[in-house]
């Protein structure tokens, strides 16, 4: 999934209480299915952002390291300016995107 064309807030939001517990009744149900969907977030990005890193390694010392330094840090701080794994979770909780289902009981 695309995390860099997200609407979630870079800064602190209030949310009602009311609208996050509505699908599921149960706040802390609803808090534990973002907080899942948060770590999924936040390991995709994460294996994203080494991957882009991993282009940029060398072996070698030369003076083009300095070059090298200056875009690993632009793509460093690209990922840095992303919303927070968790804001992207309660975006896409509160716009329907998040799939979660509960066992049968019995």
């Amino acid at each position: 999934m695309d995390y860099k064309d997200t609407k979630a807030a870079i800064s602190t939001i209030t949310y009602n209480k009311s609208e996050i517990e509505a699908p599921t009744e149960n706040i802390y149900e609803a808090i534990s299915i973002i907080a899942k969907r948060a770590t999924q977030i936040n390991g995709d990005l994460k294996k994203e952002l080494v991957e882009k890193l991993d282009e940029f390694a060398t072996y070698n010392d030369s003076l083009e390291e300095v070059f090298e330094n200056k875009e690993q840090i632009e793509v460093s701080k690209f990922y840095e300016r992303l919303p927070k794994p968790t804001a992207i979770a309660v975006e896409e909780w509160l716009s329907d995107k998040v799939y979660f289902r509960t066992p049968d009981e019995e």
